[in-house]
């Protein structure tokens, strides 16, 4: 009862916005993980990109380079798991303190809800928020995993082992890959999910245009007309 008392606190249009805002969510992973041939995302584009730099590591000697873009790849997952951890811990804080967001909420003259409804507003965005802190673990566990097996690769070129150990390698980097684009995505949309709390047009709002960004940044950017340029 007390399930259905909070959800009758929230009107059709909050109901429609949450919808636009978790489909917007899915259908953009769904775009860009597996775009048209014709129209390839950024994303596709530098899966190639990770298979032709492992292939030149096996003939690159030394491969201290290497290892140092993957010492970077792993930082940047890192940092962000890290900010991800904290953001959720803050957000928990706020809604074991709700009474204080109610405040805050009078002196912006904003929609003085009840406390819960701000609650499930906060726990909605803590969601994506730890689903991106998962999947940034995860990408820096799998590039873990990946400079394991480019340490393996022998150092002799002719090697049979050398080729098919850096497919591996690229294979595990570009899954890694995969989770960390994931997990940004889950975090630009967890920004802008804060948007409920002021409304539930500015809601729509908010998934739309981060839609549009995401969209703009992996089928209509300058770094993908870069990527896409003919190499002569």
């Amino acid at each position: 009862m007390n399930l259905l008392h909070s959800i009758s606190l929230f009107t059709p249009l909050d109901a429609i916005a949450v919808a636009i805002w978790a489909l917007s969510w899915l259908l953009i992973g769904l775009m860009i993980e597996n775009p048209p041939n014709s129209r390839p995302s950024v994303s596709t584009l530098m899966l190639a990109y990770r298979h032709a730099w492992m292939q030149e590591m096996v003939t690159r000697q030394p491969r201290m380079f290497d290892s140092q873009i993957l010492s970077s790849l792993r930082q940047g997952t890192t940092f962000f798991a890290s900010g991800s951890m904290l953001a959720i811990g803050g957000g928990l804080a706020l809604i074991g303190n709700a009474e204080r967001l109610l405040g805050l909420a009078r002196d912006l003259t904003l929609n003085t809800a009840p406390a819960v409804v701000w609650e499930i507003k906060i726990l909605a965005v803590l969601l994506l928020v730890t689903n991106a802190f998962l999947k940034f673990v995860w990408a820096h566990r799998l590039f873990g995993y990946c400079a394991v097996v480019m340490a393996s690769v022998p150092n002799e070129p002719d090697d049979p082992k050398a080729r098919p150990r850096a497919r591996k390698a690229a294979d595990l980097s570009n899954t890694a890959a995969r989770s960390f684009n994931r997990g940004m995505r889950s975090l630009y949309f967890a920004l802008g999910g804060l948007a409920w709390l002021v409304g539930a047009t500015p809601l729509i709002v908010a998934a739309l245009v981060t839609l549009f960004v995401l969209l703009r940044r992996e089928f209509a950017s300058q770094s993908r007309l870069s990527l896409m340029q003919v190499e002569t």
